[in-house]
């Protein structure tokens, strides 16, 4: 009895202790999958809804470095945009595309031009349903498309390259840029003909293999990229960034060259507002700065600025024959180009500015003349009679005196009159020496005589 009771319990106890371990090894597998889960890299959503310019890619790269540095599992790239500067484009889709974290592009609304570029380099492509996709034809300011075969073919094979990296047709993605080719698209019924430009919908865009999947939300695109689960960080342009687009802008650069350029020209010529000097430093300084933060100035291009307007103060105090008048001017376009991402752009925006600047530069010193440097540099007192000055001797009382040539009178000579001698000029008249002679005008030192009537 006692020994089978004994076995009994040791059978229980067993059976308790195998349950326990059961137990114990299934909230270890629990705890180890939560752990890995909740540890697993985040997702980086990044948003880039904007035009595709120099801002936008220094965004990016710092969006990137911070996933790449975090080792995210994916970045999510928010696309809605209707393109933009080429250069900017092939320097995003070189960067989604080395980037060691894969990026699946989620298409909001537009992916047009050079979004459609920058989508192609990505791992996945999702889109939102009525998103579009394509129309990359190159274009330039006015909109106008570009037909030089070398910019075309260049960038044909560009996209073509994109699209074939992440297996997609490099024939649509030509069929995007090219007017030239020619493309019958089954999948959709679709036929691209010579002088169109290929535009995909959403749906469209999934048929024929370039978009892996849609997606109404972006949670909709992390379940589908079985990314539930992990942490969501979101990267958005900070403060400065946004500025830096702003500034960088066209039209504010051209603004900010007319308010820099009048704001110095209107202190340096009518000292003493004070208000104009600070606004135009201000300008300028708005100008670098916002091409310092998009990482396109730097130092040395703020220090030739400043070394030109000190040039051009110089020449005014200290002239040299315009040397340093032109080392000056040279050395402020010098430092505005170098730090701007487009010359041309830099150029035509200063040569408007100056323009427009020196308008506004002619109407108020005209307006407050009075105020302007230029008169501490001219002598304005006039000795005239009224002010109390006397240039000569005042000889009017001469006039009406009679007297004789000294010597003959061709038509100028000496006279003597009132016993003194006088250096007269006739009118035009031969006097002989020894003719009686009457005053008849005086101009200042100018005595003119006429021949006496007593003696004619």
């Amino acid at each position: 009895m006692a020994v089978n009771r004994a076995l009994r319990l040791g059978r229980q106890a067993c059976v308790c202790l195998l349950a326990v371990t059961l137990l114990l090894a299934g909230l270890v597998v629990l705890t180890a999958t939560a752990y890995s889960a909740n540890n697993a890299g985040a997702v980086y959503v990044v948003h880039a809804e904007q035009s595709v310019e120099s801002g936008l890619q220094t965004y990016l790269e710092r969006a990137y470095a911070e996933a790449e540095q975090a080792k995210a599992e994916r970045v999510i790239l928010v696309l809605n945009t209707f393109g933009g500067r080429v250069d900017s484009a092939e320097a995003i889709g070189h960067l989604v595309r080395s980037s060691p974290v894969p990026t699946t592009a989620f298409v909001q609304g537009k992916a047009i031009s050079a979004g459609t570029y920058i989508a192609l380099n990505a791992k996945k492509l999702a889109m939102q349903p009525g998103s579009t996709i394509g129309a990359a034809a190159v274009v330039d300011g006015s909109g106008e498309m570009i037909d030089n075969p070398k910019v075309v073919s260049m960038w044909r094979e560009e996209i073509r390259e994109a699209a074939a990296l992440n297996g997609r047709d490099p024939e649509i993605a030509a069929a995007m840029v090219d007017p030239n080719v020619q493309l019958k698209l089954e999948a959709i019924g679709k036929t691209k003909r010579q002088g169109d430009i290929l535009t995909l919908t959403a749906s469209e865009a999934v048929k024929v293999g370039y978009a892996d999947y849609t997606a109404d939300t972006l949670e909709d695109v992390i379940l589908q990229s079985e990314l539930e689960g992990r942490e969501v960080v979101t990267v958005s342009p900070t403060f400065s960034e946004k500025l830096a687009r702003f500034l960088m802008m066209p039209v504010v650069m051209t603004l900010l060259f007319i308010i820099g350029i009048a704001g110095i020209a209107i202190e340096f010529f009518l000292p003493g507002f004070g208000f104009p000097g600070i606004l135009g430093t201000a300008a300028f300084g708005l100008y670098f700065f916002g091409h310092y933060v998009a990482g396109f100035a730097g130092m040395e291009d703020v220090m030739l600025f400043i070394i030109g307007i000190v040039l051009l103060v110089i020449e005014v105090f200290v002239p040299s024959f315009g040397i340093l008048g032109l080392l000056g001017s040279g050395a402020i376009v010098a430092g505005i180009v170098m730090a701007s991402p487009d010359i041309e752009t830099a150029i035509v925006s200063l040569a408007v500015a100056l323009i427009v600047s020196a308008v506004i530069v002619y109407v108020i010193a005209k307006r407050f003349k009075h105020r302007g440097i230029w008169n501490k540099l001219i002598l304005r007192d006039r000795l005239t009679t009224e002010e109390g000055y006397v240039s000569n001797v005042n000889q009017t009382e001469l006039i009406g005196r009679t007297g004789e040539a000294y010597t003959t009178l061709r038509p100028s000579g000496t006279a003597v009159i009132d016993g003194k001698r006088y250096d007269v000029v006739t009118s035009g008249d031969f006097i002989a020496a020894g003719a009686g002679i009457v005053v008849v005008k005086v101009e200042g030192t100018r005595i003119v005589v006429q021949l006496h009537r007593s003696e004619t």
